[in-house]
């Protein structure tokens, strides 16, 4: 009676949890109903034989047939539940279940041959209830499936997690010693409650609500979104759906302004507001303040009537207790027409997406249509083939001559990454970079660079060459290292580099966000002698105080600040008086991106030192920038 509630409160709990259609979950519910029905018959075919007289002896014959049927059938369905959840495969995880009710199906008619031969039970009017000399075949079976899925599990126990293979070999060998136990003590009934401590084992561990729902809007989670769309994938690749991310703008704006926990009653209003225009039972929590919509049974024109109804709200406050907030949200809307795809591909496009919109203005919602997706796969391509550099750098080093006015000659070079032979042709640094920078890639990228330079400064001194120093571009992302220091130091001393001809240079974005980071990285540099140059100033990240207080050799102007010097008395004069104020303060002036001979006089007048543009010099492969530089010696 016991086990029967306990099994009543299970399935309740789980129809409120996971609703994918998965095989998993379909058996599951399966071992919950047998073992249910298997239960309850035992316990009125124990009534009934104990009281053969006071019910009709068809009724009990039949409910004890069932009753037989039933208890090694529990053993079944808890194998096909263990082959379910180590069978990623449909196909195989099918084969081995088909082949599992082999002995189920020989079992079952032996058990209606019963009611010729009587060789399981008997019941008389005489006698009352009898057992056979087969009875034991229940008991068998239930042993063959429990053995069954120790064995299957044993064997795929090397790709299992350790705690699913803990319960997947406990569970059945528990309900063994209980089953065990039942045959020393035929008068206690402990089958059913054998096979309920398993399936609550299984239920809290493996079948829990709290695996598949977010806690807090009750909407399935993002893991039980990626299982939905592989479901779909994997039964029907050419099935369409459709799937939108609503992202909130600004909502760490809410939560710093009345806390997180009425922060978090707005995302329950939310929740609760797409829960109602949404597909039915295919809202999910997708991230912290994003949601999900999956219309896999609508079309196109469904998922965008359900857009328009977010952008509306959007336009009205939301209220949680005593605040109000308007909300605005980006989102990204991908349509799945049956092309090959993955998971992974599907979510990384409808993030690009949610990104992409992002940039535009509130309530923007961004298509992911072949145009993007063929920019995202060009990305993925470009991920890629930045981390086989990685392994086998075969990038080009290209140098840009640098020109110095005081003594009219080439004094220097900038050094510059270029990937110019890859499976998908040229790809240029302005495309490039960023993607490494997103990725983290650049930070060893750069690594992998600074030792190349240092291998061509060796180069030019064994030459006798009159270049005295390379400039080599650091990212922002690079101070997040906290050895960086020490990398830069074992790659120059491993070179037997003279420090003072390595220049290391960074924007005004990377003095902008880590100025205590730089400066002392700068001075740890300078010890060295190792010289500092800051790049690009003018892009308006920094301001002069800031650079005050870094030891900069060289300071280069952007050529943003040249052409509007081209274009503008003011722009000329201000640009004038900054190149005037950095020499005062002891830093070399470099003026780049000159192409002509109006941009030339122009910053020779401001007095800069150096100059750094087509019009001097192109950026050249080592070879050829030897040469040139060798030919003007």
């Amino acid at each position: 009676m016991v086990s029967l509630i306990m099994l009543g409160i299970i399935w309740v709990y789980a129809r409120r949890g996971s609703q994918l259609p998965s095989l998993k979950n379909k058996i599951f519910h399966g071992c919950l109903l047998v073992t249910f029905s298997a239960v309850l018959t035992n316990l009125l075919s124990t009534t009934m034989v104990s009281q053969y007289n006071n019910f009709p002896m068809l009724l009990t014959w039949i409910v004890t047939t069932i009753y037989f049927i039933l208890t090694p059938l529990m053993g079944l369905t808890y194998f096909c539940y263990t082959v379910s959840v180590i069978y990623i495969d449909l196909e195989k995880a099918r084969k081995l279940i088909i082949a599992g009710t082999v002995p189920g199906i020989l079992y079952v008619l032996l058990v209606f041959s019963n009611s010729y031969n009587k060789h399981i039970f008997d019941i008389t009017a005489a006698e009352g209830y009898m057992l056979g000399d087969w009875v034991s075949l229940m008991f068998f079976f239930f042993y063959l499936y429990s053995l069954a899925s120790v064995g299957v599990t044993l064997f795929n126990r090397r790709r299992l997690e350790k705690e699913i293979y803990h319960i997947l070999i406990v569970c059945p060998l528990l309900t063994m010693l209980v089953i065990f136990v039942q045959q020393l003590l035929p008068y206690v009934m402990l089958s059913g409650s054998a096979a309920t401590c398993a399936l609550l084992i299984i239920y809290l561990h493996l079948q829990n609500k709290q695996i598949s729902v977010d806690y807090l809007t009750n909407l399935p989670n993002r893991q039980e979104l990626l299982d939905m769309i592989g479901l779909l994938l994997k039964r029907d690749a050419e099935r369409s759906f459709v799937l939108l991310i609503v992202s909130l703008r600004s909502f760490r704006h809410i939560n710093n302004t009345c806390g997180q926990q009425k922060g978090d009653l707005f995302l329950k209003e939310v929740a609760h507001f797409l829960s109602k225009i949404g597909p039915k039972g295919n809202v999910y929590r997708f991230s912290g303040d994003e949601f999900a919509l999956l219309f896999y049974k609508e079309n196109l024109d469904d998922a965008r009537k359900c857009v328009g109804e977010i952008q509306k709200r959007m336009q009205r406050p939301w209220q949680a207790d005593e605040y109000r907030f308007m909300l605005s949200a980006a989102m990204g809307l991908i349509s799945h027409s049956g092309e090959a795809e993955t998971v992974e591909n599907i979510i990384n496009s409808i993030e690009y997406a949610v990104a992409q919109a992002k940039l535009g203005k509130g309530g923007k919602i961004c298509y992911c249509d072949k145009e993007m997706l063929q920019k995202l796969e060009r990305k993925r391509r470009i991920i890629q083939i930045l981390e086989e550099q990685l392994e086998h750098p075969s990038f080009e080093m290209y140098y840009q001559p640098i020109y110095s006015i005081e003594v009219d000659r080439f004094l220097y070079a900038e050094s510059l990454m270029r990937i110019v032979d890859s499976p998908i042709g040229p790809i240029y640094p302005s495309e490039f970079i960023p993607i490494a920078e997103e990725t983290g890639l650049i930070v060893e990228l750069t690594y992998i660079i600074l030792d190349k330079v240092c291998k061509f400064a060796g180069k030019l001194r064994e030459l006798s060459s009159e270049i005295e120093a390379v400039h080599v571009n650091f990212s922002a992302l690079q101070f997040s290292q906290p050895d960086i220091a020490d990398r830069v130091f074992d790659i120059i001393e491993r070179n037997q580099t003279p420090p003072e001809m390595i220049k290391i240079e960074f924007t005004e974005s990377t003095l902008a966000e880590s100025p205590q980071v730089v400066a002392d990285f700068a001075m740890k540099m300078l010890d060295r002698g190792i010289m500092m140059g800051l790049d690009d100033f003018g892009t308006g990240y920094s301001n002069i105080a800031t650079v005050i207080h870094i030891p900069f050799g060289t300071v280069k102007l952007d050529k943003s600040l040249v052409e509007a010097a081209m274009d503008s008395e003011n722009s000329a004069m201000a640009v004038r008086n900054l190149s005037q104020i950095f020499k005062a303060l002891g830093m070399k002036v470099i003026a780049e991106g000159v192409e002509t001979e109006d941009q030339k006089q122009l910053v020779t007048e401001f007095g800069v030192d150096q100059i750094q543009g087509f019009y001097y010099a192109k950026p050249m492969p080592k070879e050829e920038v030897l040469q040139f530089i060798l030919g003007r010696k």
